[in-house]
């Protein structure tokens, strides 16, 4: 079912001040007649805190009209850029599409994800406000070529790569102008305060260098001292020691004024995965119960420290730590806290991150005993409540995982979690696991597996990934997998997991048509399952070596394995399968 129009992110009561220019600029863009083909590009350039997101959400509301708005971060707080088919996936949901392509098999290849997107929004209306775009590289493969499709970039850089395919005039950000920053001073902290001394609130905006996000800060701490005059807000500004811009300084002054509680949980949000942060997620990372880090989250959001985001479908609060703001507030976290502090906040968020799955599967599998119940304000209440917020957390889940494996101290909780979303996550979907998070998992498990020298998980996770591959197609991919499966049988010897990698190398190297090379993993894998005393497996592989020799022009050789299994297979009773082997063997004699 397809998406309905979504409401602009922080479109609604937020002040907005000047840029008439910007606007009309972008505007004349959208009005202009199409120069190229494929969708029509514009592009907000600026500094962080130049106002850049909020610029674009105002023309999006702007122009919406009867789009369908999708919206999407291409980067992570911190910078990390997000690839390319990540980013599909997620507009792919939005649109209430899921996909079956797996991630690329190695850098630099395309994902699939990425054409599925740019052929689902063909022949459709709608705007992507596409915001922290690092670069063209990451921007393009989004990109579909429908003219009646409006990208709507927000970017710190010109993205000139993009040139050769869509004609893109960046609409750049500097400060406000000086009627401007006073009107949003205005609109922030009052008519009366700022309408009494004009003056002062001129020199406060030109201390801040006119950008609005300083501005703001500087807003929130007039608010926040209701008997301080403008002018003071200026001279505690320029006093901050250690800053190098109005933003830095601005942040520095609101932050050393906050509460021991919210300075620390500001902080410890640094080590939220992707800066999404809700109470769930909040209260686990500071140690507190569920309703204070409610009332802390509201706080920091009110002092404009911490952006506002849709919230999630049960209607729980949810924010993101602005980009703009992480640089410094990590430099606190290294200066204030202790690395055993640190380590001590991300295990309680994984074991928060386990609980609440594994009251998931509960919920979905009654069969499954419930486990110690959470504080009422985190609790999964039903299964409905359980499948909407795994659907909605799959992907934030998968890169909490994937994030704290990279830092490889909590392996073990990095493991329980992946382990429960692995029992769980099938639950949820109605038409199993999507091939991508399944890949995402099982590289998780191999990863674990091989850094804690354990050959069996990381065989099994192996057999899993090759798998993935030869469901899609990806014979040369399935069979890498697989071969490497073989290589951790060896020690200690697993027989029975040898056997089905070598016979999945065979059904890869036998859909690549190397026969040859077919033949000798079938009898591999033939070989174990004789000793193995597995009668099934054995005429299984006996007609895929069969096949593998009347492929080669080898058709004695083919006779003579059809003539077994047919054997076996009448041993063993069953007739249906000997009754099909009988039939391909009286084809080959007839032939």
């Amino acid at each position: 079912m397809d998406a309905r129009p979504a409401p602009v992110q922080g479109a609604g009561p937020e002040p907005f001040a000047g840029r008439s220019a910007e606007l009309a600029a972008l505007t004349a863009q959208l009005r202009a007649p199409a120069t190229g083909r494929g969708c029509r590009v514009l592009l907000v350039v600026g500094r962080p805190g130049a106002g850049r997101t909020a610029l674009a959400r105002r023309f999006a509301r702007t122009e919406l009209g009867g789009r369908q708005l999708l919206t999407a971060h291409l980067a992570d707080p911190d910078g990390t850029p997000h690839a390319p088919g990540a980013v599909a996936r997620r507009l792919l949901a939005l649109l209430g599409r899921s996909t079956r392509a797996l991630p690329p098999a190695g850098p630099g290849a395309a994902d699939p994800a990425c054409a599925e997107l740019r052929a689902a929004l063909t022949g459709r209306d709608t705007l992507l406000l596409l915001d922290d775009v690092p670069d063209a590289e990451h921007l393009a493969p989004l990109l579909p070529e429908e003219p009646r499709c409006l990208v709507l970039a927000v970017s710190a850089g010109p993205l000139t790569a993009l040139a050769d395919r869509f004609p893109v005039d960046p609409v750049i950000l500097r400060g406000l102008d000086e009627a401007a920053a006073v009107e949003l001073l205005t609109a922030l902290v009052g008519g009366t305060r700022i309408g009494c001394d004009p003056v002062a609130a001129a020199e406060l905006g030109e201390a801040c260098a006119e950008r609005p996000a300083p501005l703001r800060l500087m807003a929130g701490w007039l608010r926040a001292h209701p008997k301080a005059a403008v002018p003071e807000a200026a001279v505690a500004l320029r006093a901050v020691e250690g800053a190098a811009d109005p933003l830095a300084a601005a942040l520095l002054l609101r932050y050393r004024a906050l509460p021991v509680a919210q300075a620390r949980m500001l902080r410890m949000l640094t080590l939220a995965p992707g800066g999404r942060v809700d109470p769930r997620t909040a209260s686990a990372l500071a140690g507190c119960p569920a309703p204070e880090a409610v009332a802390v989250l509201h706080a920091l959001a009110e002092q404009e420290l911490l952006d506002q985001a849709d919230p999630a479908a049960d209607g729980t609060a949810r924010y993101r730590l602005p980009g703009r703001h992480f640089a410094r507030l990590l430099a606190l976290r290294e200066e204030h806290d202790r690395p055993a502090a640190v380590q001590l906040a991300r295990a309680r968020l994984l074991e928060r991150l386990i609980r609440l799955t594994d009251s998931a599967r509960a919920l979905l599998d009654p069969a499954v005993p419930a486990p110690d119940p959470l504080p009422g304000p985190l609790r999964l209440r039903s299964a409905e409540h359980a499948r909407r917020w795994l659907a909605e957390e799959c992907e934030w889940l998968l890169a909490a995982a994937e994030q704290a494996l990279a830092r490889a101290d909590l392996d073990g909780s990095v493991g329980r979690l992946v382990g429960a979303l692995l029992r769980t996550l099938p639950l949820a979907a109605e038409h199993g696991l999507p091939a991508g998070e399944a890949h995402r998992l099982h590289a998780l498990v191999l990863a674990l597996a091989e850094r804690q020298g354990a050959p069996r998980r990381a065989a099994a996770a192996l057999l899993n990934l090759g798998d993935l591959r030869a469901a899609a197609g990806e014979w040369a991919v399935a069979a890498e997998h697989y071969q490497a499966a073989v290589a951790h049988t060896r020690q200690p010897r697993d027989d029975a997991a040898a056997a089905r990698a070598l016979e999945g190398v065979g059904e890869c190297r036998r859909a690549l048509g190397e026969a040859v090379r077919a033949a000798d993993a079938y009898g591999r894998a033939l070989a174990l399952r004789q000793g193995l005393g597995d009668g099934a497996g054995q005429a299984r592989l006996l007609t895929r070596l069969a096949e593998a020799h009347a492929a080669q022009r080898r058709f004695d050789e083919a006779v003579r394995e059809y003539r077994s299994a047919l054997g076996l297979l009448r041993r063993l009773g069953d007739e249906r399968g000997a009754g099909a082997v009988g039939r391909a063997l009286n084809r080959l004699s007839a032939s």
